[in-house]
């Protein structure tokens, strides 16, 4: 029985995809040409490899084991491609790194701006969400966090400095309510809650002083999963807003908004970038954690 490869490799991408529509654009191919190869990859195979419903594509138990059989084999043909970038003159491949809008904006894309100029067989993906990725199961080079909520199991490259909670409401806001004066007190006050993507809760605001931690839970009218509709609720004067200080940008500075309680706001580890340690980095890889790295 004939086998072709790009069918096979077709059909790895829809079952880590779950999604004919996300496969095919990842592919470069119309979403027919795509199911019409893996219905002859079937057909050929003489079995079902994927569940297919009007909501979502996943792998039966044939596809799963063929899946698991086969993935990380074009992983690693992937993975050798990069490595030969390493006999051309100038490096060259593609380097996926999941991170936060913010951090985009404000750290990564200004640092790897000269080196995407100076490499341009290098190409760089990013993924700009406020959710925390699995980077191994969907396939991203890297991740950027922060520092303590990387998993041990990861190398961790420093890529920014300490960063500081920040307490913030607008002008507006505080003509109408005292400004507070502890934690404490913020459980009088309006407050801009955050939903945490990954586990459903509301974010329970940490502050410390003299190494003494402290935890409130605040309330208000409310809620975002977002940070800067957060920033745009405090600008607009529905509250207190509580996020890390670079996120409100140069509103305090220019007194759009009012940082309070920074005595209890102590700086903490900073953004990292973090990639498997089983990971052998490619040389476009190496380039771009150079480029990041805190020196």
């Amino acid at each position: 029985m004939k086998r072709n490869l790009n069918d096979l490799f077709a059909f790895v991408t829809v079952a880590r995809e779950g999604s004919f529509t996300r496969a095919a654009a990842q592919l470069g191919v119309t979403q027919p040409a795509l199911s019409q190869a893996i219905t002859g990859l079937e057909n050929r195979m003489q079995i079902r490899l994927l569940t297919r419903t009007t909501r979502s594509v996943s792998p039966t138990a044939a596809g799963e084991r063929l899946l698991n059989a086969i993935g990380n084999r074009f992983d690693e043909i992937e993975a050798e491609l990069d490595m030969l970038s390493e006999l051309r003159d100038k490096p060259a491949g593609t380097v996926r790194i999941t991170c936060g809008p913010s951090v985009l904006k404000e750290t990564l894309f200004p640092k790897l701006t000269p080196l995407l100029r100076e490499y341009p067989d290098i190409h760089v993906e990013f993924d700009a969400n406020h959710g925390f990725r699995d980077i191994v199961a969907d396939r991203f080079d890297a991740g950027v966090r922060m520092g303590d909520t990387i998993d041990k199991d990861m190398i961790a490259v420093p890529i920014g400095p300490q960063l500081r909670m920040a307490a913030v409401a607008s002008p507006d806001y505080f003509s109408r309510f005292p400004i507070p004066q502890t934690p404490h007190e913020l459980t009088q006050h309006q407050c801009i809650n955050q939903r945490q993507i990954k586990s459903g809760g509301l974010y329970v605001w940490d502050f410390d002083q003299d190494g003494g931690d402290l935890n409130v839970r605040v309330s208000g009218q409310l809620t975002f999963n977002t940070s800067d509709h957060i920033v745009d609720a405090a600008l607009a004067g529905f509250g207190v807003a509580f996020l890390p200080e670079e996120e409100f940008g140069d509103h305090i500075a220019a007194g759009r908004l009012i940082r309070v309680l920074e005595p209890w706001c102590q700086p903490f580890p900073g953004y990292y970038l973090y990639y498997p340690s089983r990971k052998q980095p490619s040389p476009a890889f190496s380039l771009v954690m150079e480029a990041l790295r805190v020196r």
